[in-house]
């Protein structure tokens, strides 16, 4: 009995360790563009049937409980939160942010699409929209060198004055990519998500459509994660670590207080 609560226990901290790791990395990413805040979900391990529901007891009787002992506890996964980040006001025209639902678009070196909420995009030397670290905005859209005057309609629309031409001229449109199941997406880092069979596949059109976000230019999206809330979690985290650990404690004791005895 005493090694059963010994090992639930520690299944017990291992838990609280996986989410004291969420919350520091939710934390750390406190100030990182279009950052979505994870969550820890956790399930109970397997229970031991020691007494069924409704066995005989005696000839006449059956037992109305049982005698069902748990095993501990186990990480299910984690969560992204998809709520709406704050925006903040940049001034630069190519910093974009999201008001809704859905993702931009970006090649990945590998070839793959990216799929990212940070609007922070960028010129490259041959005037094609990048990311801050080089990856390219897709669809496609190049800037000319002599271009003026950019700017970006809520529809994604990309316009700019250039010289010897009469009014604005259309550069392109960025497309923006939905999902039925956002949070089955999988986080690689660089402040990209990549398609999964849990997430479905793509669902890509103009910015205000069927239920996409709009754009806002020379806007960015901040982090969704609340300090004060994460600083909460934190501290319940730290807590029930420290009773799973005087648990292990108190049942060392007992054992102890057992082999002396005995």
């Amino acid at each position: 009995m005493s090694f059963g609560a010994l090992h639930v226990a520690r299944t017990g901290l291992d838990a609280q360790g996986f989410r004291m790791q969420v919350i520091a990395n939710n934390l750390a990413n406190v100030n990182t563009t279009g950052f979505k805040r994870d969550r820890a979900n956790f399930e109970t391990l397997s229970y031991q049937m020691m007494t069924a529901p409704g066995a005989p007891a005696t000839a006449e009787n059956r037992y109305a409980t049982g005698l069902n002992l748990g095993t501990g506890v186990s990480l299910a996964g984690t969560s992204r939160i998809d709520t709406q980040g704050s925006f903040a006001t940049t001034g630069n025209a190519l910093d974009m942010a999201i008001d809704g639902a859905g993702f931009f678009q970006v090649e990945m070196p590998d070839g793959r699409i990216g799929y990212t909420r940070a609007g922070n995009f960028n010129r490259a030397a041959d005037g094609t929209i990048v990311t801050s670290d080089g990856k390219p905005l897709q669809p496609a859209i190049q800037v000319p060198e002599d271009a003026t005057a950019i700017s970006i309609g809520a529809d994604g629309t990309v316009s700019a004055s250039i010289p010897g031409q009469e009014g604005v001229t259309e550069l392109g449109r960025i497309e923006i990519a939905r999902f039925a199941n956002p949070s089955g997406l999988q986080a690689i880092g660089d402040n990209m998500l990549v398609e999964t069979q849990a997430s479905g596949a793509p669902q890509v059109g103009g910015a205000g459509e069927e239920g996409r976000g709009t754009l806002r230019a020379g806007m960015l999206e901040g982090s969704n994660v609340n300090v004060v809330e994460e600083l909460v979690d934190m501290i319940e985290t730290q807590r029930a670590y420290e009773v799973n650990s005087k648990m292990i404690q108190a049942t060392d004791e007992m054992m102890k207080n057992a082999t002396q005895t005995l």
